[in-house]
């Protein structure tokens, strides 16, 4: 795939989409770049989506990280914001970097 290395994350970003576009359709699957996030109701569930997640890795030569992944969480860190069920929430991070932030002084 030969593109400028500016437009690598645009570019990675779409083949995921395009690769993963029935799950994202069907409601169950969150691709942003080399994230992905499967939600389901039921246990079950999880492990069947997991299991169709993982079956298209091998046949467009995707590899993942072991280490780096984390199965059936209640509740996760996702870009800054924590998630949880139907909840969303600011990350501790995010909010004390924005509490540091010095209070305006004017309208402008």
């Amino acid at each position: 795939m030969p593109f400028d290395i500016k437009h690598a994350p645009a570019h990675f970003q779409r083949m995921m989409d395009t690769i993963f576009q029935e799950e994202i359709l069907e409601g169950w699957m969150v691709v942003y770049i080399d994230d992905i996030i499967i939600y389901s109701e039921t246990w079950e569930d999880h492990v069947q989506c997991i299991d169709r997640v993982l079956s298209k890795f091998t046949p467009v030569n995707l590899k993942i990280s072991p280490k780096k992944c984390n199965f059936g969480q209640q509740e996760l860190l996702a870009l800054g914001h924590k998630v949880s069920g139907l909840s969303l929430a600011i990350g501790k991070n995010k909010l004390a970097a924005v509490l540091q932030k010095p209070v305006p002084k004017n309208i402008k």
